[in-house]
C-alpha cells in the first residue's frame, strides 16, 4: 500500500491547522498570565515611588480590585466547567425524560426501562459487582504489598513493577490481558498465556472471555492489575508518614507484628485508605475502555457506562443512554459526598 501525501494533504492541512490553533491558545493563555500581573505590579510600584517621592502617605491597597484581579483569572476556568459540565449535565437530563427522536416527553419511562429490561438489571448486576470487588481487592493488594515491601531491600525496584501498569491506558492494558485469555483449538498451539499453563497441566483450553459470570471476573482483574499500584503508592507513603516515636513505643511494648498491623498501621493510615478507596470506587463505576476493549460488552458483561455508549449512539436511544447516564451520575453523587464530609473533618480535627 503506498502512501499518497497529495491525497493525505487536506488531513495534513487540518492537523497542522489544530496545532496552530493549540499553540495560539496555550500561548496566549501563558502571555496573558505574565503579562498581566507583571502590569499591576508596575502601576502598584510607581503609586508606591510617587508617593514616596512627593512624601504623601502609602496608597492602601484595595480589596475590590484584588477581587476582580482574581474573578479575571477564575474567568477561564469557570467557563469552562459551565460549557464542559454544567449545560451537558443539564442537556443529559433532559433528554433522559425525552423519546428516542429527543422531541416528545415521556417522563420517568426510561428510567422503568433501567429497571425492567432483563439485559439492563444484568448491566446493574456486573457494575455492582465491579463496584464492590475493585476498590476492596485493588486497596487490599496494595496494602498488603505496601507492608511488605516496606523499608526491604531494593524497595524502589519492587514498587516501580506493581507500579508500571498504572502507566498503561485501559485500552492498552485490555489488550495485554487479551493475549493472555487468549484461545485457539486444541490441535493448535496456545498463544495465550493462560490457556497453556491449563494445557500444560493436562486440562483442555477454554474460551475464557465467552463464559459468564467468569468472563466478568476476568475482566475484573484487568482494573486490579491497574488500580493495585495507585493504592500501593498511596497507602506506602502514609506509612511512612507513622510517627517513628508511636512504631518504636509500640516495638519496646512488645507487640506482635499482626498487632502493630493492626493497632499501630491501620489506625494511622486510615484517611489514606478512605482517599484510595473512594478514587478507585468512582474510576470503577466509570470503567468503560476495558468492557469495550475486551468483549465490547458481549457475553454478558456489559457495565453502565459501557450500555449508555451503545444506546446512545450505535441503537438510536439518546433517551435510554441519557437515563444511563444520570443513574451514574446519582450513584458517583454519595461516593463524592461522603469524600468531602471526611476531608471536612480531617481539617477541623
Amino acid at each position: 500500500m503506498e502512501f499518497d501525501f497529495a491525497e493525505e494533504q487536506p488531513k495534513f492541512l487540518m492537523l497542522m491547522y489544530g496545532l496552530i490553533a493549540f499553540v495560539a491558545v496555550v500561548g496566549g493563555l501563558l502571555l496573558l498570565l505574565d503579562v498581566v500581573p507583571a502590569w499591576f505590579a508596575r502601576r502598584r510600584d510607581a503609586r508606591l515611588l510617587a508617593a514616596v517621592t512627593s512624601g504623601a502617605p502609602l496608597p492602601r491597597r484595595r480589596k475590590p480590585r484584588e477581587g476582580l484581579f482574581a474573578l479575571f483569572f477564575l474567568l477561564p476556568t469557570l467557563l469552562f466547567l459551565v460549557v464542559g459540565l454544567v449545560v451537558p449535565a443539564i442537556r443529559t437530563t433532559l433528554l433522559s425524560f425525552m423519546d428516542k427522536d429527543s422531541t416528545n416527553w415521556v417522563g420517568l419511562r426510561n428510567y422503568g426501562w433501567l429497571f425492567s429490561e432483563p439485559s439492563i438489571v444484568r448491566v446493574l448486576t456486573n457494575t455492582l459487582i465491579w463496584v464492590l470487588l475493585v476498590p476492596l481487592v485493588a486497596t487490599a493488594f496494595g496494602l498488603i504489598y505496601a507492608v511488605l515491601v516496606d523499608r526491604a531491600r531494593l524497595e524502589a525496584l519492587a514498587k516501580s513493577l506493581i507500579f508500571l501498569p498504572m502507566a498503561i491506558s485501559f485500552v492498552g492494558a485490555s489488550i495485554i490481558w487479551k493475549f493472555v485469555y487468549a484461545y485457539r483449538g486444541e490441535d493448535q498451539e496456545q498463544i495465550g498465556l493462560l490457556n497453556q499453563i491449563v494445557v500444560s497441566l493436562g486440562g483442555e483450553p477454554k474460551q475464557w472471555l465467552l463464559d459468564s459470570p467468569l468472563n466478568t471476573f476476568l475482566l475484573i482483574v484487568i482494573m486490579v492489575w491497574i488500580q493495585a499500584g495507585f493504592a500501593m503508592v498511596v497507602l506506602s507513603a502514609a506509612i511512612k508518614a507513622i510517627p517513628a516515636d508511636i512504631v518504636e513505643a509500640a516495638r519496646l511494648d512488645g507487640v506482635t507484628p499482626w498487632q502493630m498491623f493492626w493497632q499501630i498501621t491501620m489506625p494511622s493510615i486510615r484517611p489514606a485508605l478512605i482517599v484510595v478507596v473512594v478514587t478507585i470506587s468512582i474510576a470503577t463505576l466509570k470503567v468503560f475502555d476495558i468492557v469495550r476493549t475486551a468483549t465490547n460488552g458481549n457475553y454478558e458483561t456489559s457495565v453502565i457506562a459501557n450500555e449508555m455508549y451503545n444506546q446512545a449512539f450505535r441503537y438510536g436511544q439518546p433517551g435510554q443512554g441519557s437515563a444511563l447516564a444520570v443513574f451514574l451520575f446519582v450513584l458517583v453523587i454519595p461516593i463524592v459526598i461522603y469524600q468531602i464530609r471526611n476531608l471536612r473533618q480531617q481539617r477541623e480535627g
